[in-house]
């Protein structure tokens, strides 16, 4: 995929992800940003239980950044210690 495919997947699977985690955005730069690593961190999770990692730009992409991304998200708010997962804000 092109260096732009990844910047929007990672925006769309970053953006889901927060929403689905702390019911707000990170903000754009984070949310890509984390969405890429979601991207990965999917990928190899999805690879690791003998399924498809990231194809391309497409929907199961999308499932499997997004599942990647909430990984990550709820590893970033164990660590710098935000509420996340629906806590009291």
């Amino acid at each position: 995929m092109s260096i732009i495919a990844w910047l929007v997947l990672g925006l769309i699977a970053g953006f889901i992800a927060s929403k689905i985690v702390n019911r707000t955005g990170e903000g754009v730069v984070l949310d890509i940003v984390l969405g890429i690593v979601g991207a990965v961190v999917g990928g190899f999770l999805f690879s690791f239980v003998g399924a498809e990692p990231v194809t391309g730009f497409n929907i199961y992409s999308i499932i499997v950044a997004v599942i990647g991304a909430i990984v990550v998200l709820v590893i970033y708010h164990a660590i710098v210690g935000r509420p996340g997962m629906g806590g009291a804000d």
